[in-house]
């Protein structure tokens, strides 16, 4: 399981380190993509095998479905973890989530985000401020 949010800073050629308790858990390799709200999703391979599944059987017809898709597949790329515990993110991907040097990992149980940290900042201060309104939205689900 993924929790916490750490800060690392990006060197010169886009390596990022991964905190060091996630490291075994991704087994020395990882898949990148979009992630909503402007940040990097970061999975394992088990756990991306298992949203690809989801991800094939949404209805194809439907254009909603079919830009998710998009939005997931066509940005992924598969990242290997080096000798340092840094992964390699791609321009494309940096440039997507606003991302050029300080940026913050954040676990969220099955996958890691990427955040440039003051887009994270500015995110954070603004859920924490709606916690209570989005608890109780989330009360009507059973949580």
């Amino acid at each position: 399981m993924f929790i916490g949010e750490y800060k690392h800073n990006l060197d010169e050629k886009g390596r990022l380190a991964v905190p060091s308790k996630f490291r075994s858990a991704l087994n020395k390799s990882a898949v990148i993509t979009r992630g909503l709200d402007k940040c990097l999703f970061v999975f394992t391979a088990s756990e991306w095998d298992e949203l690809a599944r989801k991800i094939k059987e949404l209805p194809m017809t439907q254009s909603n479905a079919r830009a998710f898709s998009r939005l997931m597949f066509a940005g992924a790329v598969n990242v290997d973890l080096d000798n340092q515990g840094r992964i390699l993110v791609p321009e494309y991907l940096r440039q997507y989530a606003g991302i050029s040097k300080k940026a913050v990992v954040a676990g969220l149980f099955n996958r890691l985000e990427i955040w440039d940290e003051d887009k994270w900042e500015e995110y954070k201060g603004r859920t924490e401020a709606e916690g209570d309104d989005i608890a109780e939205r989330l009360g009507e689900l059973g949580i």
